[in-house]
């Protein structure tokens, strides 16, 4: 998947662009409103990566661009003004997502996956796994068609792991995406851990085909085994 990262500042811009290719996605960067305009009218991408406050223009006008050129491509704005006006302006001109600065990069990875899944399948939003259907939109889990009810952190915990099944997550990297703070603390640890716990059972419970299995001393994985 080729993403294209349009962000003028060169720490934050190096920083999510070598996270993105351990990711094992494709990376380009513009790092002005010129060079972003070069880049989007020669080439075409899975997802953008979209600063609204560039030194040279507008990341707005990137937008309406793209609308005018017809563009699929989907557009994620990365942008520290985080006010009402600047998402409503942003989504109106076309972007699919709005994330504010500071973001974590686990949390920027989960919604490019998300995106990418709605647009290969067509708008739709479920994700399957199994006989485990879960829908971000709404936050509902079903397990055969009937509904799993789970918590706020729970629900967060189980789109993170859906978003990266067969892989294995430590618990650090659970408490950046999930929680965003505080991941250094032993007792947040130790209430991830409590979560997860939770989670399995109710899982378990409902006869879902989709596991959390521990790694001892590393962390946690989401399997998948048919019956």
């Amino acid at each position: 998947m080729k993403i294209l990262l349009i962000e003028d500042e060169r720490e934050l811009r190096e920083t999510v662009r070598d996270y993105l290719i351990r990711e094992k996605f494709m990376v380009e960067c513009a790092e002005n409103y010129a060079a972003a305009m070069e880049k989007v009218n020669d080439y075409d991408y899975d997802c953008i990566l979209l600063d609204i406050m560039l030194p040279d223009g507008s990341g707005l006008s990137v937008l309406t661009h793209l609308k005018k050129m017809r563009k699929q491509e989907s557009v994620i704005i990365i942008s520290a003004k985080d006010s009402l006006e600047d998402k409503v302006a942003g989504l109106d001109l076309g972007a699919d997502d709005y994330l504010a600065k500071p973001f974590h990069l686990a949390e920027l990875n989960a919604r490019i996956k998300s995106l990418l899944r709605r647009k290969k399948a067509g708008g739709d939003t479920s994700i399957v796994l199994g006989n485990l259907t879960l829908y971000p939109d709404t936050r509902q889990v079903c397990v055969e068609g009937a509904e799993l009810t789970l918590n706020r952190k729970e629900f967060d915990l189980l789109y993170y792991f859906i978003s990266n099944p067969n892989r294995l997550i430590q618990r650090t990297a659970l408490a950046e995406s999930v929680w965003g703070c505080h991941i250094d603390q032993a007792d947040s640890l130790d209430f991830i851990y409590s979560q997860v716990k939770n989670l399995r059972k109710k899982m378990k419970s409902a006869g879902s085909q989709a596991e959390i299995k521990s790694v001892y001393g590393l962390g946690y994985k989401l399997v998948f085994d048919t019956p």
